[in-house]
């Protein structure tokens, strides 16, 4: 998967360059915030103090550990195709009494830094947390856990600092003169919401090929499918009250961003977004019964993926698509690139370090945990 994106890459560098590289664009996200949900997931954890989810803690560990993969694939966009961003192209003028605000924010210097130090600063915490967590499995010592739930307190307020300009740089600034106030909260109702559903397909993988068979129960699948059930709600709500307060306040400079992405065929790409994001989890996992199911929670799991998929591609491609949405070789090329490098650092990451978190305090509380 990871030659065949390659491959197109390459080729498509050459044939439609501003679509593949779009698509790249959207593939180095999603990865990004994949191993972002990671990182989230364990400094929740930590931080709450949770026994519940231990024993496939390291799930979230191994996604954390593909950051790198996810900040490799935005350099090459920053590097090879920065044009993509109105703002590094020649000539760019923000206008509007604000104008001056914003071509200071989006020079082509600043952006580049600031994006380095979003991904260091990630890649950083992830790491010291994981570092500790593997080194309990060899002297059990309770001070890592205490270290690490430091640290993840200290991450979750750089988290959520960076992710909200991470969000206005990165996808809300292909539309320059655009701006969402809850664009940034939105985004982390998006990651969070994908980052729970790939962990519970990889418990769930994990316990069908051996290494987390009795240890994975009913009862972690079933608070596993409430965070799933809540956080879809969640996106929901963002994205209702973003786009409600846009379209009854109906001023030109916000409303031109859902006309461009209503027209034509990005229509139904419109109400997809929605369905796969929200109304299929949603009313899914309504029960008790479907949140102890496992083919259920896996199909939905995968709905959510391609919804998250669907989302990225709603806001980032239309500037490149001519009014018409696309979806061909360009587009299956680079997400099968993208999903084998990551997949690639992930079963590494996997690979490195025991299933279950053998000396963790909280292992024998996370073993027989009852809702």
């Amino acid at each position: 998967m990871a030659l065949v994106g390659a491959v197109t890459l390459v080729a498509g560098s050459l044939i439609e360059p501003q679509r593949t590289w779009a698509n790249l664009l959207i593939g180095a996200y999603y990865v990004v915030a994949l191993g972002l949900a990671g990182v989230l997931l364990i400094a929740l954890e930590y931080v709450t103090g949770a026994g519940w989810s231990v024993a496939f803690r390291r799930v979230p560990e191994a996604m954390a550990e593909t950051l790198p993969v996810g900040a490799g694939l935005f350099a090459v966009v920053l590097v090879i195709s920065p044009n993509l961003y109105p703002a590094f192209q020649e000539g760019y003028s923000a206008g509007g009494p604000t104008a001056w605000f914003r071509e200071f924010w989006l020079t082509p210097a600043f952006f580049i830094v600031r994006s380095v130090a979003y991904l260091a600063v990630w890649i950083l915490f992830a790491r010291a947390i994981v570092r500790r967590s593997r080194a309990q499995d060899q002297d059990g010592l309770a001070s890592h856990s205490r270290i690490n739930a430091r640290l993840s307190a200290g991450f979750l307020v750089v988290f959520g600092l960076t992710i909200w300009l991470a969000s206005l740089d990165w996808i809300m600034s292909l539309d320059p003169h655009w701006y969402s106030t809850i664009f940034g909260i939105y985004h982390f109702a998006g990651l969070f919401l994908g980052g729970l559903a790939l962990t519970t397909i990889l418990v769930l993988w994990l316990e069908r090929l051996g290494p987390l068979r009795g240890v994975l129960t009913d009862e972690h699948l079933h608070d596993l499918g409430k965070l799933l059930f809540a956080f879809s709600t969640f996106w929901m709500y963002i994205w209702f009250s973003q786009y409600m307060l846009i379209w009854y306040a109906n001023i030109p400079e916000e409303t031109s961003y859902f006309i461009n992405r209503l027209q034509g065929f990005w229509e139904p790409v419109f109400y997809l977004n929605v369905l796969l994001n929200w109304a299929v989890p949603f009313l899914v996992l309504l029960s008790v019964r479907a949140k102890r199911s496992r083919g259920l929670m896996h199909k939905v799991c995968w709905a959510i993926l391609v919804g998250r998929w669907v989302d990225l591609y709603w806001m980032t491609l239309p500037p490149f698509s001519e009014g018409v949405p696309k979806f061909g070789v360009w587009e299956i090329g680079i997400i099968a690139g993208a999903a084998g490098v990551f997949f690639l650092a992930l079963f590494r990451a996997l690979a490195a370090a025991p299933a279950v978190p053998l000396r963790d305090p909280l292992l024998e509380e996370s073993l027989h945990y009852h809702n």
